[in-house]
Order: structure tokens, then C-alpha cells, then sequence
């Protein structure tokens, strides 16, 4: 598997995706650390690819995204930006909606109950 198909496939089964340097409990960057705390104050579950365990995608991320820096928050596949867009975008109340509606529309359904 290419690193490509690997990212697609990440993006693919992981519906709020954080491209980060390190780990939520253990950023080791400040931008990480702040995209962190902005997705976890959504109060929504993401999944997160540690860029620094794994230099093929951090090499071939940035070419792939067309964008350049880390982290990169992606949701249902697409792109959203940088740890100053998540900014923007939580002050703004822009996230929030965002973030609920991907988590939504991945989670579990309930069996219905059939009497």
C-alpha cells in the first residue's frame, strides 16, 4: 500500500481526523496542543495520526492536501485547515456544526425495536 492509499484510507474510516505532531495527551507542538483543546471543548471523539511515527505521511500529506503545515484537522474526508482556521472557525461558532455533524452521521444506529 502506497502512503497515499494509506492516507485515504485513514481519511476514508476516520470521520474527524487530526493530523498532529504527537499524541492528545502528548502534543509536542503548540498548534497540536491548541487544535487539541479546541476539537476536545467540541466534545466530539476524533481519531489522530501522530505525523512525527510516521514520516512517510508527513513527507506526503502536505503534497497531497496542498497544504503545507501541521496539524491538519480533515472531516468526512475533506480538508478544513491549520490550528488558525480551527481557531477562526471555533470562535465563530463555524466548528461546532461542523464537527457534530460528521460525528453524527458516523455513529452507531440504534436497532429499532420491533414489536
Amino acid at each position: 500500500m502506497t502512503t497515499i492509499e494509506k492516507i485515504k484510507n485513514q481519511l476514508a474510516e476516520n470521520p474527524i481526523l487530526l493530523y498532529m505532531k504527537g499524541s492528545p495527551k502528548l502534543p509536542n507542538c503548540g498548534f497540536s496542543a491548541q487544535a487539541v483543546q479546541i476539537l476536545s471543548a467540541c466534545g466530539v471523539p476524533f481519531s489522530y495520526v501522530d505525523i512525527l511515527q510516521n514520516p512517510d505521511i508527513r513527507a506526503e500529506l502536505p503534497k497531497f492536501a496542498v497544504w503545507p503545515t501541521f496539524p491538519q484537522l480533515w472531516v468526512d474526508g475533506e480538508l478544513i485547515g491549520g490550528c488558525d482556521i480551527l481557531n477562526e472557525l471555533y470562535r465563530t461558532g463555524a466548528l461546532q456544526p461542523l464537527v457534530d455533524k460528521a460525528a453524527d452521521k458516523h455513529r452507531p444506529q440504534q436497532a429499532e425495536t420491533v414489536q
